[in-house]
């Protein structure tokens, strides 16, 4: 005998003092939805509060003990995500414009009157429960897109992201980031040594020493088989030189063995700063560091010298990187790379001016582009 799955309807709460239009309610939307009641503004909110299967809400505008608007402020400012994203029906008994504004000022998602028919108002409410099912499809997704899943860091994208939006915090406030690039020096020989096995297990466990030691506000990920990146906000050189050489220590000092041998691990680092180098976009400072990491002496800590950084090519500048340092009134940092920039977007100018017809010549300014970057 096989079992029947009974499918679970979505519930919404329906908060209103009068037993009559509740019961109205329930009549229009009984077996769409499953349904809640309460009678007033102070047990709905319990009721939310209680109950974390609720979707919707539907909520009177005059109640006792609390009315429809304070439990909508409530809700929108609650340090709950579930409720405080719900949708929210206010409902009136009658065509109130001011009502309906105020309503909307103050986070509702919908305005309702007593007298709305049965088809309008499934439509509305499956039309939010969606909303609501969406939105939390989503922020799933979002959660996997910034966690790594295999290493249980900040996946790569996430610490990109980050960083810029620390990056212009700290050029809107006249302070500054630092970025960490560190390595286990040699791995690949560990592992042909030392086998997979024990690789992984060392990689796990420096994993592990290094989330312990970075701030809260700094973001960790691990950008290569045995590659860390942390970006550290409002730290300088100095600070962050001084985090390098505290892990290389601890490193140094732990017991590592393998077959009652010792294991010597050793790291290497590379950093750069906002405010000490030259390129002010999270690309360029993620390049520089990764760039100033140690190839020769694993057990030094001393980054390349801001020359050598000058001296060195100069890096590619993207679009986003471009922008990013217009908004941040940098435009010095993008001069270098006007014709590399101008090269990027001929395609699309080449577009704009054909479909709408501004007369802007790009040809023209190909052709001069290719003169002025011949070798």
């Amino acid at each position: 005998m096989s079992e029947t799955t009974v499918p679970v309807l979505p519930r919404v709460l329906v908060v209103d003092d009068s037993r009559m239009v509740r019961a109205t309610i329930v009549k229009l939307i009984k077996g769409r939805f499953e349904v809640r009641e309460e009678g007033d503004g102070e047990a709905g909110w319990q009721t939310l509060m209680l109950d974390p299967h609720i979707q919707v809400l539907i909520s009177d505008l005059t109640m006792p003990r609390l009315d429809g608007y304070g439990l909508l402020k409530r809700v929108r400012e609650s340090d709950i995500a579930r409720i405080r994203e719900m949708p929210v029906i206010m409902i009136s008994g009658d065509e109130d414009e001011s009502a309906r504004s105020h309503a909307k000022e103050c986070g509702a998602t919908d305005f309702i009157t007593k007298g709305i028919g049965t088809a309008e108002l499934l439509a509305r409410l499956d039309a939010l429960v969606k909303l609501a099912t969406t939105r939390g499809e989503l922020e799933a997704m979002a959660k996997k897109v910034m966690v790594d899943p295999e290493s249980g860091l900040s996946s790569a994208e996430y610490l990109k992201q980050q960083g810029r939006q620390a990056l212009a915090l700290a050029q809107r406030h006249g302070s500054e980031i630092s970025v960490i690039v560190v390595e286990i020096d040699r791995f690949d020989d560990l592992v042909v040594k030392l086998g997979r096995s024990v690789g992984d297990q060392l990689i796990r466990q420096f994993r592990a020493v290094l989330s312990k030691r970075v701030r809260l506000e700094d973001t960790v990920s691990q950008t290569g088989p045995a590659q860390f990146t942390v970006v550290c906000p409002g730290i300088g050189l100095d600070d962050a030189r001084a985090f390098a050489n505290r892990l290389d220590q601890t490193i140094r000092n732990a017991t590592i063995s393998y077959r009652g041998e010792r294991v010597e691990v050793g790291l290497k680092f590379g950093l750069a700063n906002s405010r000490d180098d030259e390129w002010q976009t999270m690309t360029h400072l993620l390049q520089l560091a990764e760039g100033r990491t140690a190839e020769e002496d694993a057990k030094a800590v001393e980054p390349a010298g801001i020359e050598e950084a000058v001296e060195a090519p100069l890096p590619s500048l993207g679009i986003e990187d471009a922008m990013a340092l217009l908004q941040a009134g940098n435009a010095e940092g993008v001069k270098a790379h006007l014709a590399a920039l101008a090269i990027q977007l001929m395609p699309l100018l080449k577009l704009i001016d054909t479909e709408l017809q501004l007369g802007m010549n790009p040809e023209s300014a190909e052709t001069k582009l290719k003169e002025i970057t011949r070798p």
